[in-house]
């Protein structure tokens, strides 16, 4: 669906600091980009706000005229949103703003703020944010969705390390919520994504990282069997202080990767120990006597977590699926590398199981609308989409991965979800009843357009 008539932008574009662009016009096509290339967004106007005022004059603006509004920061998770053609897409990348208070163990972070600079500044303290497995991908859309990290057994979902948030309700008004200021919106945007208000800034604690023991263990990945069921083993002693993940890594003869990686495939363990490095190191020794080709483990400051992922940084073009899984047993882990190793034929660049517990699973009072993730581990599987013809191939690829572990499939996580689903499969039904209430409640008219839409 699209808007026939040209939008007049003018009453924008008079009261907006900073800039919309209509169809067409000079800057459309880059800003429309969203971080996966493979996507064609196409809104109805690109709004590219400075400051809340202008979050603010986009709401009043959209109201008026039958519009919706979609934020968008980097662009990460960009698919579910679905048609734009009738919606302005509020792009907040031009919201920079930061400020960490050390002594109090806080961080104020305006919209269009990416992990890294937040990592890093953070580091120079000894502390660190619950932040994902990426530098680039943006704080406030990876926090709203949930927040899942190398720190989150221990210290669990960075949505809920969240102390205050600021946003724009849907008629416009600017709001601050915490535990006591408007409590409901709090709840619901800790887990829920911009379901009932735009973000403008989040404060959220952070952690003392003194003693970070990181790294990765590379194996051939002819031995993907044995390496695998050794860390499922290993998952089964370690303290909530690990966070880990077991990846199988194709990768192709790009000439920007490292020469012992170029074109190699292999299976990885890689981990984040919250501790000294002889504890971690005596954690580590069961994986270690496998013999591995390259070991990275070493005591890291906490900002060098961001790079242990080896994510991409750059958009690209992809596809991409995921699964919460409950208990998986030796046959599912036996079911997981027929679909995606070595002799499966698969082509895929990643498939990867991260570990989950501790507390990540557990619940608390005080927690948001994703209180926490029930589940043993997150299955996530992915590849680069150079050749557009290729896609049926490579969501065949994917579907055979997700169907290899469905039996155990227990639910979807918001951030990981690359494509529609029913948010009954990612919320309980009391969450997602006091969710769909909520929404009905604070944006009667459908003027949020998140990407995962409660109100669907």
């Amino acid at each position: 669906m699209s808007i026939d008539a040209p939008i007049d932008t003018s009453p924008l574009r008079s009261r907006f600091a900073g800039s919309v662009i209509a169809p067409g016009e000079t800057g459309w096509d880059e800003a429309r980009g969203a971080f996966n290339l493979a996507l064609d967004q196409r809104p109805a106007l690109i709004a590219i706000a400075q400051d809340a005022r202008d979050v603010a004059a986009v709401v009043r603006f959209a109201a008026e005229r039958g519009l919706r509004v979609a934020p968008q920061a980097t662009g990460h998770n960009a698919a579910p949103l679905g048609d734009l053609g009738t919606t302005v897409l509020l792009k907040t990348c031009a919201m920079q703003g930061f400020s960490i208070d050390a002594q109090a163990r806080r961080a104020r972070v305006e919209a269009g703020v990416k992990w890294g600079p937040v990592c890093d500044a953070a580091s120079q303290h000894g502390l660190a944010p619950l932040s994902g497995s990426a530098r680039d991908v943006g704080v406030v859309g990876y926090t709203l969705g949930g927040g899942l990290g190398w720190l989150g057994r221990k210290h669990g979902l960075a949505c809920n390390a969240v102390t205050a948030i600021e946003l724009v309700t849907s008629d416009g008004t600017f709001v601050r919520a915490d535990q006591e200021h408007e409590p409901d919106l709090f709840w619901a945007l800790r887990g829920a994504g911009a379901n009932v208000g735009i973000v403008t800034a989040i404060e959220f604690e952070l952690f003392p990282a003194p003693q970070v023991y990181a790294g990765s263990l590379f194996f051939p990945f002819e031995r993907a069997a044995e390496v695998l069921h050794a860390w499922r083993q290993w998952c089964a002693t370690t303290p909530d202080e690990v966070t880990s993940t077991a990846k199988l890594l194709q990768l192709p003869p790009l000439e920007e990767l490292p020469e012992p990686l170029r074109g190699r495939s292999f299976a990885l363990v890689q981990a984040a120990f919250l501790g000294s490095e002889a504890d971690g190191a005596a954690l580590l020794e069961p994986l270690r006597a496998l013999g591995p080709l390259m070991d990275t483990f070493a005591t890291v400051e906490p900002a060098a977590l961001g790079y242990l992922a080896m994510d991409p940084e750059d958009p690209m073009p992809y596809r991409a699926g995921s699964q919460v899984l409950g208990d998986l047993p030796r046959e599912g882990f036996d079911a997981f590398l027929a679909a995606a190793g070595p002799a499966s034929g698969s082509t895929l660049m990643v498939a990867e199981l991260r570990q989950l517990g501790g507390a990540l699973g557990r619940t608390h009072d005080s927690h948001g609308a994703r209180d926490m993730i029930n589940g043993s581990y997150l299955s996530f599987a992915t590849s680069a989409l150079m050749d557009p013809a290729a896609a049926p191939a490579l969501e065949l690829e994917l579907e055979r991965v997700r169907r290899s572990l469905a039996m155990y499939e227990v639910g979807q996580y918001l951030n990981f979800a690359e494509r529609p689903i029913d948010l009954q499969r990612a919320f309980d039904e009391p969450t997602l009843a006091r969710l769909r209430a909520l929404r009905s409640q604070v944006d009667p008219q459908g003027l949020l357009h998140p990407n995962h839409d409660a109100a669907a």
